[in-house]
């Protein structure tokens, strides 16, 4: 049941990506009068086809769903009628076929800005950058941090949720920089810590790297008592209620909230016996945790936080022209970031197994899905960017491949030779099957070794 609900979430985010993506080429190819024939979301077998509007284009929902495509009037393809032939695709300037190929990945960062500041004038509660005790003989000790450190700003810029600081520490960390970090000491004073990051192995840059550094979220011992319970989850269905303290798991004494975690997280889908104590009165209560998944390995939970959590989190919101700013300096940073992974792992600094294939982003996409509509429309977002990023990579095939030509027809002043073109597909497409091996590769690895 799980796997199926994350193959819906998949093909659901998919679908959207796509319609976003195609949208952008069909709309800026209408803006420049080419007759757009089909608007088909994935290939293969048409499941549905309606034609709409005065040009009567195909909108069509096609049996796979792993891609999609916009067939625009193209005497490349098949005879166009002489009354039609202004409006053919490879009758436009160079510059109008240039901006819409353009227009599909642009789609994708606009459609991930416009997430990311929906979701910054919502307000999100994060977790305050508060540091737990630096690990031994590492970066993050050498550069004085103590437990209990609150961080206030990297370099030049504030930082107000533990995601901000972890986004500059992982970004110094690829550039092996050092960087002065601003903290709230537990004598309430402000100290500068400098993290020096520039002896790190390329080894050392992998999903643990904050690990590494030394570096981890602070996390207080708390005392296994519920202090919120979210709607339509199991502690909910097994009438837990806010107050109750866990006293026995399966007979077992419950010590502290991590504890009860623990034993939670160990038994997905299976029947748990809990002793409680509700405002003086014992009660027995059985609840049974949900399987999840989170980097292949399947644990157990019941939508339930501990009290005083909240301390732990501080509430971020900002106005629209501020978030529709900070959209922007997100989608930007984390293209950049991603152009900057590709090109490591192009030279050998970074490895390969950091490409993640479609069994990892359907996981994502289920995992996010059952957390809520925010997280879900943040990994929306952040494969928007990796999709946009993606397509304008020069390579034949995608959609950067064709700018590439576009931009060698306006150096040259005459397309690219057909034959130049043909060979290009020949690499192009030996490069992306290239690239999809490694990602399925590693796809199948993290399955199987968990």
């Amino acid at each position: 049941m799980m796997i199926l609900y994350y193959i819906v979430s998949f093909i659901v985010a998919l679908g959207i990506l796509i319609i976003v993506h195609e949208y952008g080429h069909y709309l800026v190819a209408r803006l420049c009068n080419v007759k757009v024939l089909r608007f088909s979301v994935g290939f293969g077998r048409s499941l549905y086809t309606r034609r709409i509007g005065p040009d009567g284009t195909e909108w069509t929902l096609a049996a796979i769903p792993f891609g999609g495509y916009v067939k625009m009037l193209d005497e490349r393809e098949a005879p166009v009628p002489e009354n039609e032939l202004h409006r053919a695709f490879n009758r436009q300037s160079v510059w109008r076929r240039f901006l819409i190929v353009l227009a599909g990945p642009a789609f994708n960062f606009l459609f991930a800005i416009a997430v990311y500041a929906v979701l910054y004038m919502y307000g999100l509660p994060e977790l305050r950058p508060i540091l737990a005790e630096p690990t031994p003989n590492s970066p993050a000790m050498a550069a004085g941090f103590r437990a209990g450190d609150v961080v206030r700003s990297v370099g030049d810029e504030p930082v107000a949720t533990w995601q901000d600081f972890r986004w500059h520490v992982l970004k110094a960390a690829f550039q092996r920089q050092v960087i002065p970090v601003g903290v709230l000491d537990d004598k309430q004073q402000i100290a500068e810590r400098r993290l020096d990051l520039s002896a790190l192995q390329t080894s050392d840059l992998d999903e643990n790297a904050l690990p590494r550094i030394g570096i981890s979220l602070f996390r207080p011992k708390f005392e296994p008592v519920i202090g919120k319970i979210n709607s339509g989850e199991r502690a909910k269905a097994a009438g837990l209620l806010t107050g109750d303290r866990v006293v026995t798991v399966n007979g077992k004494p419950i010590e502290s909230w991590d504890a009860f975690v623990k034993v939670i997280q160990d038994s997905a889908e299976t029947p748990l016996q809990l002793l409680i104590d509700r405002e003086g009165r014992a009660m027995a209560v059985q609840v049974t945790p949900e399987a999840a998944r989170s980097r292949g390995k399947t644990y157990g939970r019941i939508g339930a936080a501990a009290r005083d959590a909240d301390n732990l989190f501080t509430y971020v919101r900002y106005g629209p022209f501020d978030s529709i700013a900070k959209g922007a300096l997100k989608t930007w940073e984390i293209s950049i970031f991603s152009l900057k992974m590709l090109g490591k792992m192009m030279i050998g600094e970074i490895s390969w197994k950091h490409l993640s294939g479609p069994v990892t982003i359907a996981e994502y996409a289920g995992q996010s899905a059952q957390m809520g509509g925010v997280p879900f429309s943040t990994f929306l977002a952040l494969i928007s960017i990796s999709l946009g990023v993606l397509n304008l990579l020069p390579i034949p095939l995608l959609d950067g491949g064709h700018l590439m030509y576009y931009a060698v027809e306006i150096v040259k002043g005459s397309p690219v030779s057909e034959r130049a073109m043909e060979f290009g597909q020949r690499v192009g497409l030996a490069l992306l099957f290239v690239i999809m091996a490694f990602a399925l590769y590693n796809d199948l690895n993290r399955v199987l070794s968990g």
